[in-house]
């Protein structure tokens, strides 16, 4: 009992709660998931603050540079300015009104030098510069090739503003430069009154470039410039595919003083930062991958993760080994104790490892061995107990039998009637010839009621009353059933039921099958008993045996139990015809044989056969 409680509350706390294994997996991913939680939050905070320096940093770069392009520009336009005050460069404007030629070439070469002198001072950022006369329509550079006045030129290009290009190098292509027309009028620049003078100051995008190229010597970026309209300038070591791709998505942009924003590139995830030049009115745009900008911080986090992955395997596989050697060696453990629980004291547990589960596996082995060796002594004594139990009933039945019959005999002796004798001695002849064959306890139901036949037939030449029938199915005859069960029932009712009464006679012998149970019933015709007996007669049944109590029906409800089991029994009820009934129940086993070819008794012989 105290070993059947203990497996039952192993076996509820394994269904109540999580096994073993499922525990160690949850217990691994609890202390995994909060450590890889915080990392990914702080991480993901280093990444904002970084990225936000990173940009703040580029911006501040680029802006660096745009200043450095717009002072290179500043200090071309304040020479420009100074120079327009030059008294030479003013009087160059007039040198064909009131001087001579001499003072003429003089004028023009110190402009000239002065303008050489400015150009060479700025090697970095060299700017070429010319002048032009509206009253003596003449011009003046510092340019390898001569340069001619053209007054539709001037007032094309006279806009006040830098522009790319001055109308004459559209067709160069690459070749483009910037130029701002400058006129010494007192008033609105870009209008011109005939007699101004005009420094044209340009530099070439080869001086945007370099300064490009410098920026980007020194860090991760790819600048350029760019104009919404006109072909960007490009750094020398630029990637054009890329850039026409960068391009296309600043043209859909609207811009501010400055811009900055994330764009994919090729499938790639860019840094794009634009600042715009107040000068030129050109954005400096720097485009920079975020994988190099945040690639070791990447590196370490993914390392990380990695690093977490194989401990969370490692972990799995250390719970899969735990489960493999621990709960699964219990759970076998388990399964063999439930089975010996059940009554399976066969089985059998195999130790597939060398461990300590091995010798618990052993020793459950032998336990069960040895509850198996002792269940089946005790079985053994049980059926040998039981079995001389049904012979020592069937054994008091025979004698108070045989003492009736001799005692009809007796009386038919004296009576003369020697036929009857005769057959009383026949026919219990054939009785003890039956009931002594003791190598088998039971008998087919067709044994039973070719004897039963016998017997009436024997009561018959007492009492020429007695007439009987006999009606059971097929399927019933070839049934197994104690020795002599149904005798002393039917003794019963002719010595109580027919013998008792001068009219009655009549004793029927009945059978049915109902699903599991089989029924067989006896009825007479005679007085009968009163309810009150009838229901004391029945307790009877059930209590142990008595001195003052008839052994015979007592004896037949016993075997019945002991045959067939607790379902099985002995009643007594009053008879539809007015008398007594006797009815014996008993539970049909699915696992017996049965015939294929059984009868109803009387089939085969005629009813006169049985009486």
């Amino acid at each position: 009992m105290k070993l059947g409680r203990g497996i039952d509350y192993v076996n509820n706390k394994y269904k109540a709660g999580f096994s073993f294994f499922t525990k160690m997996n949850a217990l691994i991913l609890v202390l995994f998931v909060p450590v890889l939680l915080l990392f990914t939050y702080a991480n993901n905070v280093a990444f904002g603050v970084i990225g936000k320096e990173l940009k703040v940093s580029n911006m501040k770069q680029l802006s660096f540079l745009s200043s450095q392009i717009d002072s290179r520009i500043t200090q071309a336009m304040d020479f420009v300015m100074t120079f327009s005050k030059d008294p030479n460069v003013q009087k160059f404007n007039g040198l064909n009104i009131w001087e001579d030629r001499y003072d003429r070439m003089q004028t023009k070469y110190v402009i000239q030098e002065k303008m050489r002198l400015q150009s060479g001072l700025t090697n970095i950022w060299p700017v070429r510069y010319a002048v032009f006369s509206q009253q003596n329509e003449e011009a003046l550079s510092n340019f390898e090739t001569a340069v001619e006045y053209d007054a539709d030129y001037l007032k094309r290009n006279m806009t006040g503003r830098w522009t790319y290009g001055d109308g004459k190098d559209d067709s160069r292509g690459d070749s483009k430069a910037f130029y701002r027309f400058y006129s010494d009028s007192y008033g609105q620049q870009g209008i011109l009154t005939g007699s101004n003078l005009v420094v044209v100051a340009s530099f070439g995008h080869e001086n945007i470039k370099n300064m490009l190229d410098s920026y980007k010597a020194g860090g991760q970026g790819d600048p350029l410039f760019y104009h919404k309209g006109d072909k960007p300038i490009l750094n020398n070591t630029a990637s054009a595919p890329l850039t026409d791709e960068l391009v296309a998505v600043l043209d859909n942009e609207a811009f501010g003083d400055t811009m900055q924003k994330v764009v994919k590139l090729d499938g790639k995830s860019y840094l794009v930062s634009a600042v715009k030049s107040p000068q030129l009115d050109w954005y400096l745009v720097d485009y920079v991958p975020l994988g190099h900008l945040l690639g070791p911080m990447s590196f370490s986090r993914n390392l990380f993760y990695m690093s977490m992955i194989l401990l969370l395997v490692l972990g799995f596989v250390a719970s899969v080994l735990l489960y493999r050697n621990v709960q699964r060696p219990i759970r076998k453990l388990i399964k063999g104790l439930q089975s010996v629980q059940r009554g399976d004291f066969a089985v059998r547990i195999r130790a597939s490892t060398n461990n300590e589960f091995s010798f618990l596996f052993h020793r459950f082995n032998d336990m069960s061995r040895q509850i198996q060796e002792l269940i089946e002594n005790v079985l053994n004594e049980k059926l040998r107990a039981r079995e001389a139990n049904l012979k020592q009933l069937q054994a008091q039945i025979n004698p108070h039998f045989l003492y009736n019959c001799l005692g009809y005999i007796i009386n038919m002796a004296q009576m003369k009637d020697e036929e009857a004798v005769v057959s009383m001695a026949y026919n219990l002849s054939a009785y003890y010839r039956y009931t002594t064959r003791m190598e088998r306890e039971t008998a087919t139901l067709d044994e039973e009621l070719k004897l039963i036949v016998n017997y009436l037939d024997i009561q018959k030449l007492r009492n020429g009353r007695i007439r009987y029938e006999i009606d059971l199915p097929k399927e019933m005859l070839s049934e197994s059933v104690p020795r002599l069960l149904l005798q002393p029932l039917v003794e019963n009712a002719v010595m109580h039921g027919v013998g008792k009464s001068y009219s009655s006679g009549r004793i029927t012998i009945k059978g049915a099958m109902d699903g599991g149970c089989r029924i067989v019933t006896i009825d007479d015709d005679g007085p009968g008993l009163p309810e009150d007996e009838l229901g004391k007669l029945n307790r009877t049944m059930l209590e142990p045996l008595r001195e003052d109590m008839g052994c015979g029906l007592w004896n037949t409800h016993q075997r019945i139990v002991n045959l067939f089991g607790e379902r099985s029994h002995l009643r007594f009820a009053s008879s539809p015809f007015g008398g007594f009934r006797a009815e014996i129940v008993w539970e049909y086993y699915a696992g017996e044989s049965r015939p294929e070819n059984t009868k109803k008794l009387g089939d085969d012989r005629h009813a006169d056969d049985y009486r």
